[in-house]
């Protein structure tokens, strides 16, 4: 089975601290490499989890608080000095595009590579990139200012051959590929074999959803309903709730009701404010209301299933 996994980069919120960094995850899809937020610090973070910088292909940005992107402009910049010549694909707010063209203007700075825009819309769920692996869809988020959550789903995958069958066959090339896309076929006797017979079905298709900042909002659950794996903030306990709730973010028990109510498989509970440092309360908080929550924890990889 192809590699779905998510590695966890930064997992705090606001500042950076001693021991967490800012918001930052990199989603590896089949060899694909995508990174999900871009926190201070980032390229950092890459380095030390052994990931190579130029093999990022796409850059997603939830929105433009600091602690999502103040790492952008370094990572474009060391992509740069090293000669990458390969596009990146940046999608995100319609407005981060003026913040890097006026640091490219004043740095005086022209980018070795192409780098393609894809804008969010934060007020509708739309496909903002496919290839023949997988699709992202951003949807909507309730955060202070404009803010996108983004799902991944791979696409359903060919028909697996069975070896053993197909050796007592003789089946030309192009009927084996037939094979592959769920087609009956005809043997070079002229027999015809069910497709059943010779293949099983591809794995299931897989799914992640990063739901940045946000503020506790049940809509967020027809977006993410029955996801393999979401990430969803967790920035503050049960007894700051009110502050939750002026400054735009969730408790670890609201995520974990927003975890519930869509029936996914796995809860990834971050975005944790640096007023905490024991995070296991997080934990504690969330497993009673949805049992398979898992914290963040940086340079951690998660493989999704």
């Amino acid at each position: 089975m192809e590699l779905f996994e998510v590695t966890v980069l930064g997992s705090g919120s606001a500042t950076p601290s001693l021991i967490r960094n800012p918001s930052a995850q990199l989603l590896n899809a089949s060899g694909h490499f995508f990174l999900i937020d871009c926190g201070e610090g980032t390229q950092i973070q890459l380095r030390r989890n052994s990931i190579k910088l130029q093999r990022i292909e796409c850059i997603l940005i939830t929105h433009l608080h600091g602690d999502h992107y103040f790492g952008l402009m370094g990572l474009l910049q060391t992509m740069h000095l090293l000669g990458r010549q390969a596009k990146v694909t940046l999608i995100c707010p319609a407005e981060l595009k003026e913040i890097i063209d006026l640091q490219n203007k004043h740095s005086q700075t022209g980018l070795s590579f192409p780098l393609e825009y894809v804008f969010t819309d934060p007020k509708k769920a739309q496909l903002v990139y496919e290839d023949k692996h997988l699709e992202i869809h951003s949807f909507p988020l309730s955060h202070r200012i404009n803010c996108t959550g983004f799902l991944f789903k791979e696409k359903i995958g060919l028909r697996r051959i069975i070896k053993e069958k197909l050796q007592q066959h003789k089946i030309s090339v192009a009927e084996i590929n037939n094979l592959r896309l769920g087609l009956d076929v005809v043997d070079e006797n002229g027999k015809n074999i069910l497709n059943s017979e010779l293949t099983e079905p591809p794995p299931a298709p897989r799914s992640f959803a990063y739901c940045s900042d946000t503020i506790y909002d049940e809509r967020i659950v027809e977006y993410i309903k029955g996801v393999n794996l979401v990430y969803h903030e967790s920035t503050f306990l049960a007894s700051e709730i009110d502050r939750a709730k002026k400054t735009f973010h969730t408790t670890a028990a609201q995520a974990a009701t927003i975890a519930k109510m869509s029936g996914i498989g796995q809860l990834l509970i971050g975005h944790f404010s640096a007023r905490y440092g024991n995070t296991e309360d997080f934990l504690e908080e969330a497993k009673p209301v949805f049992e398979n929550t898992l914290l963040a924890e940086e340079g951690k990889t998660y493989k999704i299933i």
